[in-house]
């Protein structure tokens, strides 16, 4: 990280002046180490990085500084909360449509939204299981968290890219004029 002579950091290809004279934006990139040093531009090494989602920074000693415990526990439930919800929303067609004229929703379906609800709770409870900043963030940034049951299964009997007979087709580039029934 470059620094001004007044400590204040620089940025890369952006134009700055120190005092009266102006130095265009590529002037850090097109300047030598002595050409740098004889206007008072110093390099440092970049402040070490923190996950911006679980710390506010570090104190002057170097400790990280971690966000409220509880309020993240909320947070990140909320968050695997609404993330099912996205996950499930596609199919709460076939739920609907059972309820309203009897047509059973496809097992495979059934099955698949029961592993999403599942699945969630298991992360929620992992999440409110931790106790401090640290193990939030370890959990969260770990291997486990982001899993989730695969994307719904094609329906049995039916090959992939076809449907049933309720069920209109729509290509990617589809217009009306593209639709079929089957």
């Amino acid at each position: 990280m470059f620094l001004l002579p007044d400590g204040r950091p620089l940025a890369l290809d952006v134009a700055f002046n120190i005092g009266d004279t102006y130095f265009p934006a590529n002037w850090l990139r097109l300047s030598s180490l002595d050409e740098r040093t004889a206007v008072g531009i110093t390099e440092v090494p970049d402040p070490p990085s923190y996950d911006q989602r679980f710390y506010w920074g570090y104190t002057a000693s170097g400790t990280l500084i971690p966000k409220d415990h509880g309020v993240l526990v909320s947070g990140w439930s909320d968050q695997t909360n609404q993330t099912a919800y996205t996950l499930l929303v596609p199919t709460d067609w076939q739920i609907i449509r059972q309820s309203d004229d009897g047509t059973p929703a496809e097992p495979l379906i059934v099955t698949w939204r029961q592993n999403i609800r599942q699945a969630a709770a298991e992360k929620i409870t992992s999440i409110q299981a931790t106790t401090t900043t640290d193990e939030l963030a370890a959990y969260v940034t770990g291997p486990n968290y982001p899993v989730w049951p695969p994307v719904q299964p094609e329906p049995s009997g039916v090959p992939s890219g076809t449907a049933g007979s309720d069920t209109l087709l729509f290509s990617h580039n589809s217009t009306s004029a593209g639709i079929s029934s089957f």
